[in-house]
């Protein structure tokens, strides 16, 4: 027993060539480390250099200016409501072609890889590029953020949708189709009942990213509570800032409960 065990981990203990290839997939991957350390300037001298500067900045942000906070109650509901239309409009932008990108339903495979490398576009190109955009298109404010937070989450939750609906059960899906039944009835009586506890469980987690990257967007102009904290880094003042970070950690810690609640409490439901 102990040898076989042995044999499966290790592979062929006695081989005489069988350490070979672990030795040069060491060697890859180290040699793949040296080299994106050299592209990326990871220097651990400079960071230990820098911790000075650090510590500096962050003692100019305590204690936080808490006199700041009526002033963020409606930049903070602003980037909630961000949020939730965001993540609204990918849903409804993602779920009508989901299915086109499911290899089990989709009509042709041109069609597949057609929508698959739409949905890698959407979300390959980052939100604060897709609200810089949609800032030159609609102007300022919280409704390009919106829109940026549409786009990209779109990609990300069509994606998710295709590859949960490919993981069906295929037996209701035949049967359906041997009764007679067209595609909106087999997807609405054999493919959603099998996908909607998972859908509701990205659904909440992407709201989860949203309601972070929304804090992000307002930077550009896309409105929201990042609008505030860049102003008061602009001007120095880094008490302000502070406020606007404790702010923002408080909403993400609260999306994060809620949402790990609310999907106990479905998965409970679905058993």
């Amino acid at each position: 027993m102990r040898l076989g065990a042995y044999t499966l981990l290790l592979g062929r203990p006695s081989g005489r060539h069988g350490w070979w290839p672990r030795l040069l997939a060491g060697a890859a991957f180290l040699a793949l480390l040296q080299w994106a350390a050299r592209g990326a300037q990871v220097s651990f001298g400079e960071l230990i250099k820098g911790l000075p500067w650090i510590g500096d900045f962050l003692a100019r942000m305590v204690p936080p200016h808490w006199g700041f906070l009526e002033k963020l109650v409606q930049p903070a509901l602003e980037t909630i409501q961000i949020a939730i239309w965001g993540t609204l409009f990918a849903v409804l932008l993602a779920v009508p072609v989901c299915f086109l990108a499911a290899r089990n339903l989709a009509p042709s495979t041109l069609v597949f890889h057609a929508m698959r490398q739409v949905f890698n576009v959407t979300r390959g190109i980052n939100e604060i590029i897709l609200a810089l955009i949609f800032v030159a298109a609609v102007g300022l404010g919280p409704f390009p953020g919106v829109l940026a937070l549409a786009v990209h989450g779109a990609g990300m939750l069509g994606k998710f949708f295709a590859e949960s609906i490919e993981e069906i059960d295929q037996g209701p899906i035949e049967a359906l189709r041997a009764t007679g039944a067209g595609p909106i009835q087999t997807i609405i009586f054999g493919v959603l009942p099998q996908v909607v506890t998972a859908w509701i469980a990205v659904v909440l987690y992407r709201f989860e990213t949203n309601l972070r990257q929304a804090t992000v967007l307002g930077m550009v102009g896309a409105g929201g509570i990042g609008f505030e904290l860049v102003g008061s880094m602009k001007l120095f003042q880094y008490q302000d800032t502070a406020t606007c970070i404790v702010v923002i950690i408080v909403m993400v810690m609260a999306a994060d409960q809620m949402s790990t609640r609310l999907r106990a409490w479905i998965q409970q439901g679905a058993h």
